[in-house]
């Protein structure tokens, strides 16, 4: 097993397939985008198939998630995803992604494997869209996520990111839509994980004011609590049930006492935390001739080092030298 000194158990993998993204979104990165890593860097196809499979055949791994950057742009995705899907024990698998080109691609995605998506979706109105993404993507990302639902790749879960001053009067109108379209709709907290280091806690929308402006427009009841286990959202019923909507608290509401995750990067640096200053790297052993014995030797060292929490309200806190698109969430 993953296992820390805190008792936690790591069973949830989030594979960063690239840092790369076609969208630049104000909360991630600047318009001119990033230096992105070098390709000798980046582990390749087989290399990433090798470690999910030492996670999942030796290491208690039951779910892996396919993140970026945007992992869409991942030239070898269906491949990598169909040799996940076929590892016994067979693992869930889930894709993080900014929809763009998701239409295009949800079909083979499904035939390889793929059980479920996640979309980014913070606006329904194509000016606000361009504002936060500096791109007229809007109706690429709309059609994405249609595509998915009819591809079978359900439930598909919408994630959003309120900015104040922006998007933040749309709450109800994006929970709206994602009820009449089936969709699961969970709003995020702004975290400090922009490359421009410009995250301010005074600023971001809080969960508590994510469900004031809903309560304002819905009938929200918490879900019985127990059954959330180790997921980070916390989920209301809507106008009675059975649709929920969620709300990640990741700043004011942290749920790291439950945390069952851990995160390889594209270049192969295994992380414990969205907010960890300290990676693992599992490269040098990939490329030097390691064993699959030596590499899951080194991952469960690694784990075990986790921290308790975040620390984002420690005096002390510092942001990660990576932004969020070069971790993968």
């Amino acid at each position: 097993m993953l296992a820390d000194s805190y008792g936690r158990v790591a069973t949830d993998l989030r594979v960063s397939l690239t840092d790369k993204c076609n969208l630049r979104c104000t909360y991630c990165m600047p318009p001119e985008g990033l230096e992105w890593l070098p390709k000798p860097e980046l582990l390749t196809d087989d290399e990433l198939n090798r470690l999910i499979r030492i996670g999942v055949t030796m290491l208690g791994i039951t779910e892996v998630r396919f993140t970026g950057g945007e992992p869409l742009l991942r030239r070898g995705l269906p491949g990598i995803v169909a040799s996940a899907a076929a590892l016994e024990p067979r693992p869930r698998t889930a894709l993080t992604t900014n929809g763009i080109g998701l239409a295009r691609t949800a079909p083979a995605l499904a035939e390889a494997g793929l059980d479920r998506v996640n979309v980014s979706l913070d606006t329904l109105r194509h000016d606000v869209f361009e504002k936060l993404a500096r791109r007229r993507r809007l109706d690429d990302v709309l059609a994405g996520l249609a595509g998915a639902a009819e591809a079978g790749l359900t439930p598909v879960k919408v994630n959003a990111v309120l900015m104040r001053g922006v998007n933040d009067a749309e709450a109800p109108d994006l929970l709206r839509y994602c009820l009449e379209h089936g969709y699961r709709l969970r709003f995020i907290e702004q975290m400090p994980l922009d490359a421009q280091h410009g995250w301010r806690r005074d600023t971001m929308i809080t969960a508590d004011e994510i469900l004031d402006r809903l309560s304002a427009e819905f009938d929200l009841a918490p879900a019985d609590a127990a059954t959330r286990g180790s997921a980070p959202a916390e989920l209301f019923h809507v106008d009675g049930g059975p649709e929920t909507v969620g709300v990640i608290g990741s700043v004011t509401r942290p749920f790291c006492g439950a945390c069952d995750r851990v995160r390889l990067t594209a270049d192969g640096q295994i992380r414990n935390c969205l907010f960890a200053r300290e990676e693992s790297d599992l490269r040098p052993l990939l490329r030097g001739g390691g064993t699959d014995a030596e590499i899951a030797e080194r991952w469960r060292a690694a784990v075990a080092s986790k921290r308790p929490g975040h620390g984002i309200d420690d005096p002390s806190f510092l942001q990660p030298a990576r932004p969020m698109s070069a971790i993968g969430g």
